[in-house]
């Protein structure tokens, strides 16, 4: 089908009309249309134009009014201040329009035709290492921008860039080369569950560590072994293929608690680059783009100065031959670029890698590989605070794991559903628990714009009351509880009814619903869907408060009531699942 037209753009095309026939030497003119609370709309363009025609705004206002096409969607029209023109659209308008969005499976939501591809790099653990609260917001807001765009109609190709390569192997390697008893945790093909497998590198890494930090031998023959896995020795990259399979089981266990879908192939982490390096750092010391500066290959910035004044070189490849993170980043934009054709690569880091990213992008543009066909962004984020506003830690300073974050959540949640479940199993509570546990985590992370820090607390997050993706999952079930209880009655719309206020707000923000994704989409801004929805589970409040559905004062308006109730639902668990929430029938 195709999308639908909201009222908010089919108000604005007539404004526009309006405005080139009052108006035809100016050209096409911007009506400035905005949601207001004088009415439904208000246009504001007038003002501009009038001063650009040394023209009265009020006269130009009162032109504009005389020529404006109501046909059926504008029900009144006032001029307010200098020129303001305040607009109510009809509650038939209303209705027919929301009628043609419930009759399509995207709720009218436009496909973008001009859609490109975007490569999305997110959710990047560590091998060998657990994942930390750190690794929270990478995850998350990847996850949710991937499903936006992706519904918007543009090709995403995700990308797990995990930490797999470089010195730390070496020691790893070494160790289990010596020590080669200490992998075989299970016996026989029994496989290991995530935290097992963990537990097994963790204890590895320690031991590792610890003998590298004190005994100089094994140092010496840990580097030397990073050697021999940049020169692809057979024994060693099968040792290595052994610690990143490990590492994965682990991964995997923990993006399912996220309730994540993370599939291989898309895991693709440095050492997926490391055959392209030497090219790279070729390419850019040919073209001038980097130079050698004492021994290393480096890019300078004028922009980007150290405490000295000097300009703070991006080091591509390090005086002893080795390659930076900067080689490998800037690889995966010649990869993402050439081999995938990427128009728009999204990098979701950790604001505090900015000034990095910032070098690696400008210098894959003086190279050619990033121009104004392909753009590269940092969707920079914030850090996970605790209820005492300092980074997110343990009570004996250590980082919060990430499992334990989760388990927390789902404990707390399956609280509050048992408190409210009045017909649930006790499998069912615990499935629940889950959905609303995790959902809580997400929104609370989703619902804060990327760039600022936010407080991680539990007992807000899984709050029946104020911003919390559980007061938005009990919008939903409450409605699909009306739904239930409506017996012959079915939703229908029916425009010849008159709508009370809170019903015409209601409609209104439904009708937004297509606008705001497309903002989401173009802004990388998935808590402006955070927001959206949030308005709208307030608005069902309000409405569910004031206008009685099952028993309304005639059939017809049960029937239009429970029509906005179904659509209210539909919108809400199309925008949750956008953001990776999911919405029990029953709570």
């Amino acid at each position: 089908m195709a999308s639908v037209p909201s009222l908010a753009s089919s108000v604005e095309q007539r404004v526009s009309d309006a405005l080139v026939s009052a108006l035809p030497e100016a050209g096409a003119a911007d009506p400035l249309l905005r949601r207001s609370d004088r009415a439904d709309f208000q246009a504001n363009g007038i003002l501009a134009l009038a001063k650009k025609a040394k023209a009265n705004p009020r006269e130009l206002a009162a032109t504009v009014l005389e020529g404006l096409d109501k046909g059926g969607v504008i029900k009144d029209v006032e001029v307010s201040g200098p020129g303001f023109l305040n607009i109510t659209v009809s509650d038939e308008a209303i209705i027919r329009t929301l009628a043609a969005r419930a009759a399509d499976d995207r709720l009218g939501v436009p496909l973008n035709g001009s859609a490109g591809t975007t490569v999305i790099d997110y959710a990047q653990p560590n091998v060998a290492k657990e994942m930390h609260v750190g690794h929270l917001r990478s995850a998350v807001i990847g996850a949710a921008m991937v499903e936006i765009l992706e519904f918007t109609g543009e090709k995403v190709i995700r990308r797990h860039h995990i930490g797999d390569w470089g010195t730390q192997f070496g020691m790893l390697i070494q160790y289990l080369l010596e020590h080669p008893h200490e992998l075989d945790h299970k016996g026989g093909d029994e496989e290991a569950s995530g935290e097992e497998a963990m537990s097994n590198l963790n204890r590895l890494y320690k031991a590792s560590r610890a003998l590298f930090d004190s005994d100089e031998e094994f140092k010496t023959r840990a580097r030397a072994r990073v050697v021999d896995l940049q020169a692809g020795d057979p024994q060693t990259l099968e040792l290595w293929q052994r610690f990143v399979d490990e590492s994965k089981i682990y991964f995997y266990s923990v993006f399912n608690k996220l309730d994540m879908d993370i599939q291989d192939p898309d895991v693709v982490g440095e050492s997926g680059y490391n055959d392209m390096l030497v090219e790279t750092c070729k390419l850019l010391e040919e073209s001038g783009v980097a130079v050698r500066s004492n021994g290393a290959l480096c890019v300078f910035f004028e922009e980007y100065k150290g405490p000295d004044g000097n300009p703070t070189p991006l080091i591509v490849q390090k005086s002893d031959g080795g390659f930076g993170y900067a080689a490998t980043d800037l690889s995966a934009i010649r990869n993402r670029v050439t081999d995938l054709a990427a128009t728009s690569l999204i990098y979701v880091v950790d604001a505090r890698q900015s000034l990095h990213f910032k070098m690696v992008f400008e210098t894959a543009r003086r190279a050619g590989w990033l121009n104004d066909e392909v753009k590269a962004v940092q969707l920079a984020f914030g850090t996970v605070l605790g209820k005492d506003g300092k980074p997110f830690k343990t009570r004996e300073g250590e980082t919060v794991r990430l499992v334990d974050l989760l388990d927390e959540a789902v404990d707390r949640a399956a609280a509050v559903v048992r408190e409210k479940a009045q017909d649930l199993t006790e499998e069912e509570i615990a499935e629940r628990a889950a959905q609303v546990g995790i959902g809580a985590v997400k929104y609370a992370d989703l619902s804060t714009s990327a760039s600022r820090d936010y407080k991680f607390d539990l007992d807000q997050m899984v709050s029946l009351t104020g911003d919390t993706s559980v007061y938005l999952q009990y919008a939903y079930a409450r409605i699909q509880s009306i739904l239930r209880k409506a017996g012959e009655a079915r939703p229908d719309a029916h425009p010849e009814l008159e709508l009370t206020a809170s019903e015409r707000a209601l409609g209104l923000h439904l009708d937004g619903f297509g606008a705001l994704i497309a903002e989401a989409a173009a802004e990388y801004a998935p808590h402006k869907l955070a927001a959206y929805l949030y308005q709208l589970a307030s608005l069902y409040t309000t409405f569910y408060a004031e206008c009685p559905v099952l028993k309304a004062d005639t059939p017809e308006q049960v029937e239009n009531r429970l029509f906005l109730c179904d659509l209210t639902a539909r919108t809400l668990t199309k925008g949750m699942a956008l953001l990776g929430i999911r919405t029990p029938e029953k709570l």
